[in-house]
């Protein structure tokens, strides 16, 4: 649909695949589903750290220092972690 689409089937679509090749649909959903695991990987590592800084600041064994740059850590590793999708085709 990408070169002989009409404009109201683009504009309408959840997804348009820019070429004329039926076969990128297998890739589209390859890449969501990968997206989708790496997401819940994100998920599951900054609800973990945060955790563990929580239980260590209640226990006194942790500063705010530590706990803001274990957030920014946990975002760093988070967006090095969505990188990876960039090398699937």
């Amino acid at each position: 649909m990408g070169g002989l689409g009409s404009d109201a089937a683009i504009e309408t679509a959840d997804v348009v695949i820019q070429t004329d090749h039926p076969s990128k649909i297998a890739t589209a959903i390859k890449i969501g589903r990968a997206t989708k695991r790496i997401v819940w990987q994100n998920i599951g590592l900054a609800f973990g750290v945060k955790l563990i800084v929580l239980v260590l600041g209640a226990g006194g064994l942790a500063t705010m220092w530590e706990a803001v740059f274990a957030d920014v850590g946990v975002a760093l590793l988070a967006i090095l972690n969505a990188i990876r999708l960039q090398k699937m085709n």
